[in-house]
């Protein structure tokens, strides 16, 4: 039996023996067991089989510098080599800590001025809860604990980030969300606006919704508003204009700190350093993580104000410890690999790749709206959307949610692409280093996926 044929059988059984595939839907994976890669090359996998596919979602929206970055595995040698481990407790630490922390202030706004790590986005919202209990503790404002979210909002899947995020089906059986949160009206206007309702209007209602939500719950009693600057597992959202900035002066007037998760948003991802840059407000807090270190090793950063750092810093004193932290955090494998990663992101302006392929990338795509099946294509930087119908003249979706969706998935795969299904529709977010050339073949890809999906819709009509 061939290494491919036993490793696949090998994990087909576990498959079947323990089902435990994260965000699965059962109509995207019809084949037995799953699709095994063996190596990468700049944006493109090849499967144990040899087979190439376009990677268009950059794994978990995190891969930046492509799938074989050499200078990524050489700075992860050297330390290895060097100092494989160390910790950051009781006043430790290592060069590589401190000077990704460092680096990570130089690129952030000016009112952003300390770091701390994690290994995770999810372990980093935890902590971020965890971080603003303490400091409204300290402030004297122990009532001051619940948090507003979004709905359909991601902020990660452990039971605090969990509860954060949106999803109905990540909190169903799981007796989520443990922690008190109230989840508001997703920002996006085609999804949750009113028939006839203007962009303007449609701000304005979800500015008010926040702040009745505020009075009716007491301003004492609301600790922080977290959101994706662009909302990305929901299908690429974008807010209408004046939201954030409307947030962010809510949040201001009722002593509200403000979290942006820029865990898929940052670095370069809609062509700004952040997704709170682009979107022009400023957070108390950023959450990052996935294209920090393009995902060669684990890591995530939480980035906050000197103010917070303060409260923090004083009430440690006081009490006399900082009670948290993780074996890894700041690991020096990982803030080695992170420094690399952020120097090429930088000395290729990928960044500026980002914005410029992203414009023909998502002028290419809405030529799809002339395509039969598509209702809706939007994006921004290099992150987007394709949405599809069974009537253009319609917002409702397919009778059987997902069926037309996992026909893509396969079909895709089929024609060597490799995209995230949400539901129906098709989603983007190809590595940054992208070429224009690249996309334009991934907009090839998609279309005759969608031809093919429509030979199914209606054949599946007929029958």
């Amino acid at each position: 039996m061939s290494t491919s044929n036993r490793l696949s059988n090998s994990l087909a059984a576990m498959d079947i023996a323990t089902g435990l595939h994260p965000f699965t839907n059962a109509r995207l994976h019809e084949q037995k067991g799953p699709l095994i890669m063996d190596r990468g090359e700049g944006i493109y996998v090849y499967d144990v089989s040899g087979k190439q596919y376009i990677e268009s979602f950059a794994g978990l929206w995190s891969v930046a510098v492509g799938f074989n970055e050499p200078r990524l595995v050489e700075a992860a040698t050297r330390q290895m080599q060097k100092l494989p481990f160390y910790h950051t407790f009781n006043h430790m630490s290592h060069e590589p800590n401190i000077r990704l922390a460092e680096k990570l202030i130089e690129l952030s706004p000016e009112h952003i001025t300390r770091v701390s790590f994690t290994n995770s986005g999810s372990e980093a919202n935890d902590t971020v809860v965890k971080m603003v209990w303490y400091v409204n503790n300290a402030r004297g404002r122990p009532e001051k604990k619940k948090f507003l979210a979004r709905a359909k909002g991601y902020h990660g899947i452990t039971m605090v980030s969990g509860s954060l995020t949106g999803l109905p089906n990540n909190h169903r059986d799981f007796d989520m969300p443990i922690i008190p949160v109230i989840h508001l009206t997703t920002p996006h206007l085609r999804t949750s606006g009113f028939e006839g309702e203007t962009e303007g209007e449609f701000s304005a209602r979800l500015l008010k919704e926040i702040e009745d939500t505020i009075l009716r719950e007491g301003p004492e009693t609301i600790a922080a508003f977290i959101g994706e600057p662009l909302m990305a597992a929901a299908g690429v959202l974008s807010p209408p204009a004046g939201y954030w900035q409307g947030v962010e002066a809510l949040c201001r007037k009722y002593d509200i700190f403000l979290v942006a998760d820029e865990v898929v948003n940052g670095f370069g991802r809609l062509g700004t350093m952040f997704g709170s840059t682009y979107y022009a407000f400023k957070p108390d807090i950023m959450v990052t993580s996935k294209q920090l270190t393009s995902s060669y090793m684990p890591l995530a950063a939480i980035l906050f104000t000197e103010e917070i750092y303060n409260t923090i810093a004083d009430n440690t004193a006081k009490i006399g410890t900082w009670g948290h932290g993780y074996t890894t955090t700041g690991h020096p494998v990982a803030t080695a690999v992170a420094l690399e990663n952020l120097k090429i992101i930088e000395e290729r302006d990928l960044i500026g790749n980002s914005a410029r392929v992203g414009k023909v990338f998502m002028e290419s795509l809405q030529l799809l709206l002339d395509h039969p099946l598509v209702g809706d294509v939007r994006g921004v930087g290099l992150m987007a959307a394709v949405e599809m119908v069974p009537d253009k003249s319609s917002r409702k979706g397919f009778q059987q949610f997902g069926k037309a969706g996992g026909k893509a998935f396969a079909s895709a795969l089929a024609n060597n692409l490799i995209v995230r299904v949400v539901g129906d529709q098709l989603i983007f977010c190809p590595p940054l280093i992208i070429t224009e050339e690249q996309a334009l073949e991934v907009v090839t890809r998609t279309k005759k996926t969608l031809d093919e999906v429509a030979d199914f819709v209606v054949a599946e009509a007929i029958s």
